[in-house]
């Protein structure tokens, strides 16, 4: 069994819930009869989400529902404008996702955690992980074509959100129809992301494994998370949230076999040494510290040739599987890498 250091996490990096899971599924279990309303009642597509309910209302919440949180303040006047636009299309969305409104100056805890400098913030949340976000206010086109960026990441990591009458994306026409666009099989009917994987009624995987590897990770296992996560590979190969899992849990193992003080020194003193850069990487991104640690190997490669430039654009490579489906600081980073191979 491999225990990760202290200090060490994927929080504030991927997944916002990874080292409070066992957390999240109490408070989902104390307040779920709150979070939903009367038996029958339509469930709220807008929600107000506190440092305390976090956990419960958009981590765990967005485990079978997008979650797009909305980070505001009383005195911030582009606030006030575009929280009525995500109001709106939340309505409109009826329940094919939840907005969840954070008041960033009575959540200093939770505005820390995702590192809030600006607002407006708005980022969205699946399956426990960062999808997407954006800073200021936005005209309501724009707004639409974002939340159908979130909703198709959804499909991607195995959501598959009950079609609403306002549209998936917020819009008359929407996402609904999915996006692989009219005449094309979507996700739905071949079960989750269209792999043919067994599928719950409200569309999340049902495959026992991912409760495996949740439960491993608890317990500070991550070797039996990896054989979890290999488990639904080896049954649907390619199934990304099962690949991202993995590739957290394999920077995970390699972190928790290095010094971070030798680490750091060994990369300082031999700037040219691929595999000691790579494992500072590693440190970053396992801290969070995700623009750092992209930079550093996007330099390797940049002051590398032949066998060592391939080491440090494979390691690289690696590195982005951890992350969900379009998040922009790899396209950001993909970019930058294709400008410097080609």
């Amino acid at each position: 069994m491999q225990q990760p250091p202290q200090g060490f996490s994927l929080q504030g990096a991927v997944d916002l819930g990874a080292r409070q899971a066992a957390a999240q599924r109490r408070q989902r279990t104390a307040q779920a009869p709150a979070a939903g309303g009367p038996a029958g009642a339509p469930a709220a597509t807008t929600i107000e989400v506190t440092d305390e309910t976090f956990n419960a209302e958009v981590v765990a919440r967005s485990r079978t529902v997008p979650v797009i949180v909305d980070l505001w303040a009383e005195w911030c006047g582009p606030c006030k404008q575009l929280g009525p636009i995500l109001e709106k299309l939340a309505a409109e969305a009826n329940g094919a996702w939840i907005l969840a409104k954070v008041d960033v100056d009575a959540n200093p805890q939770l505005s820390a955690a995702l590192q809030v400098q600006s607002i407006p913030m708005v980022v969205g949340v699946v399956a426990g992980q960062v999808a997407d976000g954006f800073l200021g206010a936005m005209p309501e086109p724009q707004v639409r074509d974002w939340v159908a960026q979130v909703m198709q990441v959804a499909q991607q990591l195995g959501l598959q959100p009950g079609a609403a009458p306002g549209g998936a994306n917020g819009g008359p026409q929407g996402a609904a129809q999915g996006p692989q666009g009219p005449g094309q099989q979507g996700p739905g009917q071949q079960g989750p992301g269209g792999m043919g994987g067994p599928a719950e009624p409200n569309g999340v995987m049902a495959d026992p494994a991912f409760a495996e590897a949740q439960e491993s990770m608890e317990r500070g296992d991550l070797d039996g998370a990896a054989r979890a996560f290999e488990k639904v590979l080896a049954a649907t190969p390619g199934h990304p949230l099962a690949t991202m899992g993995l590739s957290q849990v394999d920077l995970l193992r390699r972190v928790t076999s290095y010094d971070e003080a030798s680490a750091r020194q060994e990369a300082a003193d031999h700037p040219d040494d691929v595999e000691a850069q790579a494992r500072v990487a590693d440190i970053d991104l396992a801290m969070g510290r995700i623009d750092a640690s992209l930079d550093r190997l996007l330099d390797a490669v940049r002051r590398s040739s032949g066998a060592d430039r391939d080491k440090a654009r494979v390691h690289l490579l690696s590195l982005f599987e951890v992350f969900p489906p379009r998040d922009q600081r790899v396209a950001k980073a993909r970019a930058t890498l294709s400008s410097l191979l080609f």
